[in-house]
């Protein structure tokens, strides 16, 4: 029981660390805007994740190329979408909406995980679970739609918040397929979805010189590219997987609900974005649903 506490602890402390990463990415992404345009942004950011890891664990990644080869596809969807297209709709979505949306909108991720898990492992869910869930899940409608639950009705929405809806979609897709991957190395197996979320980049990266304005890095683009890169790309994803493999991948998505808090942090203190009265609310919805999800529901269990 005690060696449990420890490890629990340890994925505890890890999962808040990749939170505040995530957090933290939310304010880089605003201050990306007109310094480097998106596909621009994450074609450098995991290329030098990539280039960087590929050379620290090369030995072990060629010894685990057998098992690799054998889920080549499941690598390319995991690192080229899970992680790939979830940056590509994070960074355009910053174009669109503010940092406190890009925060708080995070939060639904728990509910698609847990319902990936419920579909694709038949993870059972509780009815204080679901509960909980709906909570933070009316927090993020909150955010989505300003206060105003009339745009449901008349469809009017920010597509920025949109675009962070769908890309939450993809990476809850990448937490859940966590649970399947091979008994590797976390951080060689992070090495190789680093290089397919890479690969990924190429593509959309050309599509963006080819058919829309695409702007290179300037000096504090640089300087943003590089703290992405190896915070929010690298420790937070390898601190988050290290999370699910010591206590599941839906405890382990409940932490993303730091993320708005951070970020709200960030965004209010150094962004100087105005904290609205409907902010307060989805935030309060969105804790009292993890306290619903977390506390009583393991009460209970």
């Amino acid at each position: 029981m005690k060696n449990l506490l420890t490890e629990n602890s340890k994925a505890v402390i890890l999962l808040a660390l990749a939170a505040f990463g995530w957090g933290t990415n939310t304010i880089a992404s605003k201050l990306a805007v007109g310094e480097v345009s998106p596909m621009m942004l994450i074609f450098i950011r995991w290329a030098i994740v990539a280039i960087l890891l590929s050379l620290i664990y090369f030995r072990q990644m060629v010894q685990c190329w057998p098992i690799i080869k054998e889920r080549l596809g499941w690598v390319m969807l995991m690192g080229g979408l899970g992680l790939s297209m979830f940056n590509a709709l994070f960074y355009l979505s910053a174009h669109y909406t503010t940092a406190l949306n890009l925060g708080i909108i995070q939060s639904t991720m728990p509910a698609m995980i847990l319902l990936g898990s419920f579909i694709f492992w038949a993870t059972k869910v509780s009815r204080l679970q679901l509960l909980g869930l709906s909570f933070a899940f009316v927090g993020a409608v909150l955010i989505v739609t300003k206060g105003n639950f009339f745009e449901l009705i008349t469809l009017s929405f920010n597509t920025g918040d949109l675009l962070m809806f769908t890309a939450c979609i993809f990476y809850a897709g990448y937490a859940v397929g966590l649970r399947g991957r091979p008994e590797i190395d976390g951080l060689v197996m992070m090495a190789y979805f680093s290089v397919a979320a890479f690969i990924m980049t190429i593509p959309l990266v050309l599509i963006e010189i080819s058919f829309f304005e695409v702007q290179y890095p300037t000096n504090e683009g640089l300087k943003i590219i590089f703290y992405i890169a190896f915070v929010p790309s690298f420790l937070s994803q390898v601190f988050f997987m290290k999370g699910v493999d010591t206590i599941g991948p839906n405890s382990a998505g409940l932490y993303a609900n730091l993320v708005p808090v951070i970020s709200t942090f960030f965004a209010v203190a150094l962004l100087g974005e105005v904290f609205e009265i409907y902010h307060l609310i989805s935030l309060s919805f969105v804790f009292f649903g993890i306290y619903i999800f977390d506390i009583k529901a393991r009460s209970t269990g």
